[in-house]
């Protein structure tokens, strides 16, 4: 062979193994990665391995409407384990290592607290379902669960207004989300005229399972000759022994309702829920709502997960909403690049599954209904009470000092999620 056709044939296979790399490359290229971080493991597992599988159903059904931008999502999927530090970890494993486009998880705000510098770092994006105490707006987070006055205040109000409470026992975990929600709530139960001594407040630790004590506490503050009730940001599986203890101790809802802030329709799952007939729930989303947007995601969701009795509930319609949205937007910007989005996102409006649309507003907040729900025998709740339209979630609580005056607005030339209004002055990040 001439050195010339030798030379022909090494350039040929040359180019062979350099088109073989490319395809390769391109392959990998063909599909958008997405990040699912929620607890598969530890205490916070009841609660966020629903939340999974809802995202890699949400997935699976949009890759068969194509995909985004022409091409097949692609699930990543990690356990933080219930384990916060860890969660940080394994936020930045999938932007760094994976290389999501945008990661979909969270519940706990410790949790989210975790993670924030690592998406602020890597200037990636978060969407978070979960109800929260707000006092926060970050740049790359979008909040598709409720903030205090979607659920919290409402919440207070209807027992208020409509049950006569006059005493209030704020139970909750030892963590971020209640403290900081009960605070708001003290200040709030205080402006409307309600006495210091008319208010206990109790934290307990993740996974806590003698309920005893405080029980037999709340039934003796619940026994003063006023109409008492409990408001719980109780979390995670420490809601077990809890409902069980009021059922031990005889407490009804008609004589101390408990509305609580973290108990939905998977939670009561594994519950006997004859002793919890007529305590409360506030969400922005029950199974029961009668829309043919539900109806749909409830029969794509039982046939997804292969059980016909698989319940759904309101963190999963936040991610609904949040996934749906994300999609809409990065097709407006057409790409995932996060600057893009961010930008493309506000004002991006979607169906949610209660009847009407969501939108994510400039503070990166969405507007949602707020609902009232009455356990009932079968698990399900009843709603009760509903607001009239859509609440638009505000960031900065307007009961604290610190925060009435800040408002957030992501859009230029703001651009601040924590701008003072009483100084003019943007107060940094806004996380």
């Amino acid at each position: 062979m001439s050195n010339k056709l030798s030379a022909r044939f090494a350039g040929l296979a040359i180019s062979g193994l350099m088109a073989s790399t490319m395809f390769s490359a391109a392959s990998a290229e063909e599909t958008i990665k997405v990040g699912i971080l929620h607890s598969l493991s530890g205490t916070m597992a009841i609660s966020e391995t629903t939340l999974k599988d809802a995202m890699l159903m949400l997935i699976e059904e949009q890759n068969k409407k194509g995909g985004v931008l022409g091409k097949k999502l692609e699930a990543v999927v990690v356990d933080p384990a219930s384990d916060w530090p860890l969660f940080a970890e394994k936020a930045r494993e999938l932007i760094e290592v994976n290389e999501v486009s945008a990661v979909f998880g969270c519940w706990t705000s410790v949790s989210r607290k975790s993670v924030l510098p690592v998406f602020e770092e890597l200037n990636s994006l978060l969407f978070y379902p979960v109800q929260y105490e707000g006092e926060e707006s970050q740049r790359n987070v979008f909040y598709t669960g409720a903030a205090p006055n979607q659920q919290a205040i409402p919440a207070v109000d209807y027992l208020m207004n409509e049950e006569g409470v006059e005493r209030w026992v704020l139970a909750g975990t030892d963590y971020v989300y209640p403290r900081t929600t009960n605070k708001i709530l003290e200040a709030y139960l205080k402006a409307k005229g309600v006495a210091e001594e008319d208010i206990m407040i109790n934290y307990t630790p993740f996974g806590h399972s003698d309920w005893q004590t405080i029980v037999s506490d709340i039934k003796a503050f619940g026994s003063a000759g006023k109409k008492t009730a409990v408001v719980s940001t109780i979390n995670g599986d420490a809601n077990v022994p809890f409902y069980k203890e009021l059922g031990n101790a005889g407490i009804k809802a008609e004589d101390i309702p408990v509305v609580a802030f973290s108990v939905g329709e998977e939670e009561l799952a594994g519950l006997d829920t004859a002793p919890l007939v007529g305590h409360l729930a506030a969400w922005n989303y029950f199974q029961s709502a009668d829309t043919d947007a539900n109806a749909e995601f409830i029969e794509t969701w039982q046939a997804f997960i292969g059980d016909e009795n698989r319940v759904t509930n309101d963190p999963m319609e936040a991610h609904y909403i949040g996934f749906n949205m994300w999609v809409e937007a990065v097709e407006k910007a057409g790409t995932t690049d996060p600057d893009a989005v961010i930008d493309a996102i506000v004002g991006v409006s979607v169906p949610n599954l209660t009847g009407g649309y969501s939108a994510m507003m400039p503070n990166h907040h969405i507007t949602k209904p707020v609902l009232i729900g009455e356990i009932q025998e079968d698990g399900q709740f009843e709603t009760v009470w509903e607001t009239s339209g859509l609440v638009v979630g505000d960031a900065w609580s307007d009961y604290l000092e610190g925060s009435k005056d800040l408002i957030s607005d992501w859009r230029a030339p703001l651009s601040c999620g924590n701008f003072n209004t009483a100084t003019g002055k943007c107060g940094g990040s806004g996380s």
